[in-house]
């Protein structure tokens, strides 16, 4: 089942992000509860999921940016994309990106973005399947 995370599927994220490039689950404290509040109450901000038997095994993120720019028209960003490992190769992180597609259409976006860290052909090539290029824009990050 795809669909929007809710206020009790913040365990099952994080579990979940043991296998994008976490190293552990943070502790739940104040300060994580307090973003994940932020982040369940921002309408722009959207946590795709696909649950399987009760478990979050797929996932990514988008965010709406409004913006001045294209007619006034927003964008969305899709970030953390991600798959059990024991769940990959079904499709589902395709299912998440096309929730997220179908999000920006709804809000009138004129584009979505994404990054990835990976140089995997096979991560990169999902991502061309899926309908992203490469070649329109180039990424600069900075860390902080």
């Amino acid at each position: 089942m795809i669909r929007e995370a809710k206020p009790n599927d913040l365990q099952g994220l994080l579990n979940l992000y043991l296998y994008l490039h976490e190293d552990s689950v943070p502790p739940m404290d104040e300060h994580l509860a307090s973003v994940w509040d932020e982040i369940m109450t921002d309408p722009n901000h959207h946590i795709i999921v696909c649950e399987m038997d009760g478990t979050i095994v797929s996932s990514c993120v988008c965010v709406i940016i409004p913006n001045l720019t294209r007619g006034v028209r927003p964008y969305a960003f899709v970030e953390n994309v991600v798959t059990h490992k024991d769940y990959r190769g079904r499709g589902l992180a395709t299912q998440c990106l096309d929730y997220a597609k179908a999000l920006a259409k709804e809000e009138n976006c004129y584009k979505m973005m994404l990054l990835t860290g990976s140089k995997e052909k096979a991560t990169l090539d999902f991502y061309s399947r899926a309908g992203y290029n490469s070649s329109d824009k180039t990424a600069f990050i900075t860390w902080l």
